[in-house]
């Protein structure tokens, strides 16, 4: 069995989003060191990884991600701003999680044990991709 999880999305209210994938994505970039190792590492293309970082970059008046293109130690960066904002991410999550954990515990009771996923339930999956085209 696995633990309910909480799970956010800011949606921002100049069209832009932040959510778990574009954490993944920072995580990614700060441990990589480059845009293209990052995309190797979640296993997505290199032209979406590509894409979320020039979309985040452009939600923010400061940069999360800086690129330095032909640099040998590493093409990407998380700027101080992109540690900050995930930060505050995180900070957001933990709090959503605990204020929904009494109301939470409800719902896993009165949850059907013996549901199986169909097929059919494949369509009711929230869209991996995310709203704002990263």
């Amino acid at each position: 069995m696995s633990a309910l999880q909480v799970g956010v999305v800011l949606r921002l209210p100049n069209g832009g989003s932040l959510g778990p994938q574009d954490l993944e994505l920072i995580d990614a970039v700060r441990k990589e060191r480059s845009i293209i190792g990052a995309s190797r590492a979640l296993g997505l293309s290199y032209r979406k990884c590509w894409l979320s970082v020039d979309a985040l970059n452009r939600t923010f008046e400061s940069p999360v991600v800086a690129t330095f293109p032909g640099r040998r130690e590493g093409g990407a960066e998380i700027t101080p701003f992109g540690e900050r904002l995930a930060s505050i991410y995180r900070s957001i999550e933990r709090h959503a999680a605990h204020s929904a954990k009494r109301t939470l515990d409800e719902v896993i009771a009165s949850l059907n044990w013996s549901f199986q996923k169909t097929a059919s339930d494949a369509d009711k999956e929230p869209n991996q991709d995310r709203a704002s085209g990263r």
